[in-house]
């Protein structure tokens, strides 16, 4: 299995550290606003990563971090803490507020909780001893109640980024008030500011910087040396790059592999809402209903690669599901009129070299870096397969439909891998199913009386009202919501 290397910038081997167990740490939400579908993108790719390699039978240790002190939450909570509590309570409640916003689109989206979630706020004491490392190896340096990082004491600094550290300085600058040496030194702890969260350190009250955080819970939950450290392409400078440095500068070896997920644009632009074009994971959810349609985008495009939302794709992507749901309703009807039942399908043979091949192009796929659009295709291969194995049949014996059972099975498997619930037809919710099984079967009866009007009349009002397509066949009506 090859996966590419942020750091090295070429497709390696994956070998764990210890054989068959991986640990993973990943740079996660700042919660000071609702998650939008850019913050979707990254969470899911690393939930399928995590997902692929637990069934290529690895033990996963999945940590994802939480920031829940940092400029851009207390600024949020100033507007709070006008009216209402101070602005150290103020920032408590505005953190709480969108972790649980994040975490209830998490689970909107299907997308799994990690292992461990560690919030900076618990790792304060932590993260003082670590930056008193730093100082008595000579690599952070305090002043006026602040400590910084001295970059110059770092070695490779730029690395993985790529980028070379004279041409940084150059263009870097120490803004007014700041009192570090170099443009290119970062804060490790911070002085405190009038009525701000702060704790108390060697150094006088404060906070800490924003970098060390990671470097200080990822250690200390995965070990000084871990496996993959992954997260959004924005975040190598000055993030990760950071990262590394202080880790190294305190004697640690840090991670082996990084990955890093493109990132989202909308029609061609960057999300935001001064453009008016900020969607959050709630307002795509209410609106469509289906996560599976924004996964679907988001599995098109190689993790690496940006991707652009847009209306029309998310319609393509709709198309893309409906394959999936005409295809099992197809397969169920059969399955149904034949007898055949799922266990019998896990017992079938007749499928075995169509079914070996999917889950080969599947894993192959997987297996160089995540290329999700051709796991993705070798999917709709096997919709396919089994479409040509119906097509111009109308009576299928208990084996042959025993075998469509298990393309059916293999798919909905794979797609999990994927976070896809294919199997299931969301558009479905807002559908009053019981009023529509009464309209069938009104236009049921019709037609046997001979009644074609009537029944056309009622197919008319099912299609213009509710929205409902319907399919006959020798086993019966079938109906799905329109996109």
């Amino acid at each position: 299995m090859k996966i590419y290397n942020s750091l090295t910038r070429k497709k390696e081997d994956l070998v764990p550290i210890e054989a068959k167990k991986i640990g993973i740490y990943v740079c996660g939400p700042t919660v000071y606003d609702e998650p939008h579908i850019g913050h979707a993108r990254s969470a899911y790719i690393f939930d399928v990563i995590r997902r692929y390699l637990v069934y290529k039978g690895n033990d996963v240790k999945f940590v994802r971090n939480v920031t829940d002190v940092d400029d851009k939450i207390i600024n949020r909570a100033k507007d709070l803490s006008k009216d209402g509590p101070n602005l150290i309570e103020a920032t408590k409640q505005i953190s709480k507020k969108y972790l649980d916003s994040y975490h209830r689109d998490m689970e909107l989206l299907g997308i799994g909780h990690p292992d461990r979630e560690p919030k900076a706020t618990e790792y304060i004491p932590k993260m003082i001893k670590f930056i008193e490392i730093l100082i008595d190896k000579g690599s952070a340096y305090a002043v006026d109640g602040g400590v910084y990082f001295d970059v110059k004491k770092a070695r490779d600094y730029g690395k993985l980024s790529n980028q070379n550290i004279e041409k940084m300085e150059a263009g870097a600058r120490v803004s007014l008030g700041e009192k570090k040496k170099d443009g290119l030194d970062f804060a490790l702890w911070k002085s405190a500011k009038e009525g701000e969260p702060s704790w108390d350190s060697p150094w006088g009250k404060g906070r800490p910087g924003w970098h060390i955080e990671c470097s200080v819970m990822s250690s200390d939950i995965l070990g000084d040396e871990f496996d993959i450290h992954g997260g959004g392409i924005d975040l190598i400078f000055p993030h990760h790059e950071n990262e590394v440095a202080q880790s190294e500068g305190a004697g640690k070896k840090f991670a082996h592999y990084w990955i890093h997920n493109g990132l989202l644009t909308i029609d061609g632009e960057k999300m935001a809402k001064s453009l008016g074009n900020f969607i959050s994971i709630q307002d795509f959810i209410k609106k469509y209903r289906d996560a599976d349609y924004l996964k679907l985008l988001f599995l098109n495009t190689h993790y690496r690669h940006p991707v652009d939302y847009s209306e029309e794709k998310i319609g393509e992507m709709k198309i893309q599901k409906e394959r999936f749901m005409i295809l099992f309703d197809k397969i169920d009807r059969i399955a149904k009129a034949s007898g055949s039942g799922l266990s019998a399908a896990s017992e079938t043979t007749g499928n075995i070299e169509a079914g070996d091949l999917s889950r080969a192009k599947f894993d192959d796929a997987m297996d160089d870096d995540f290329n999700t659009p051709l796991a993705l295709a070798s999917l709709f291969d096997e919709v396919t397969y089994a479409n040509k194995l119906m097509q111009g049949k109308d009576d299928f014996t208990r084996f042959e439909a025993e075998n469509l059972l298990a393309i059916k099975k293999q798919i909905v498997e794979l797609g999990r891998i994927l976070a896809l619930d294919i199997e299931k037809d969301l558009t479905k919710t807002d559908v009053n199913e019981t009023e529509v099984l009464r309209l069938i079967g009104e236009r049921n009866g019709a037609r046997a009386k001979g009644d074609f009007k009537a029944a056309d009349e009622i197919r008319k009002k099912l299609s213009g009202e509710l929205g409902i397509i319907l399919e006959d066949t020798k086993e019966g009506t079938s109906w799905r919501k329109r996109s």
